[in-house]
């Protein structure tokens, strides 16, 4: 938890709260169902939570926006942003519904209003929405095919709708026919952990 402080100083009592209740919740349905790699559980703030939190170091969702959260897995990115902006809402959806069930029982228990999950597959999900965000489902050629249609006509605040994508690693070949439509991020400008090193946030812009 020291770990989100060090990066976001400005969070209120009920967001302290429902980042500090995290470790505990998925420590127990991790015994049940492995939805945090199980030598990564000890990490979860720096490598599951913070790594979410990139996206908030970079992009400040305007109010009233919709995000979707695709492959989200134990609900990562989209539990870490749905409590940075609660004035937002969050759609997140993977295939496996075993994950899922931890994404709705987690979302419920630290009192997430803004979360919906849904088991589907994203290009199979119906609904618009203004930005959508993964963390490295495959690669993003493919991921783009998946979400291409899913975005609302009109942008909200400063930001064109589109994608944002946490991946890491040399991605030069798989971006190269978007370079004209896409911005890199070194998420080791924003967190100095050794974790970030080769951690890049991909923004494509409708």
């Amino acid at each position: 938890m020291d770990i989100i402080l060090k990066y976001f100083h400005s969070l209120t009592e009920i967001q302290k709260k429902q980042f500090a209740q995290l470790h505990e919740l998925y420590g127990i349905w991790n015994q049940r169902i492995n939805v945090v790699s199980r030598k990564d559980i000890d990490q979860l703030y720096e490598r599951h939570v913070l790594h979410s939190l990139a996206i908030a170091k970079f992009f400040s969702f305007p109010e009233h926006s919709k995000i979707l959260d695709v492959g989200t897995g134990g609900g990562f990115p989209g539990i870490p942003l749905a409590i940075m902006f609660p004035e937002c809402q969050f759609t997140l959806v993977d295939s496996i519904g075993k994950k899922i069930t931890v994404v709705k029982e987690i979302s419920n228990a630290i009192g997430l209003k803004n979360v919906t999950a849904i088991q589907e597959r994203a290009e199979n999900l119906k609904g618009k929405y203004h930005f959508v965000v993964s963390r490295a489902v495959t690669e993003f050629p493919q991921f783009l095919k998946w979400v291409k249609d899913k975005f609302e006509k009109e942008s909200l605040g400063n930001y064109m709708n589109g994608i944002i994508y946490l991946k890491g690693g040399d991605l030069s070949d798989e971006l190269k026919p978007f370079n004209n439509k896409i911005k890199i991020y070194e998420i080791l400008s924003v967190f100095e952990e050794e974790f970030f090193l080769t951690k890049k946030l991909v923004h494509w812009e409708r």
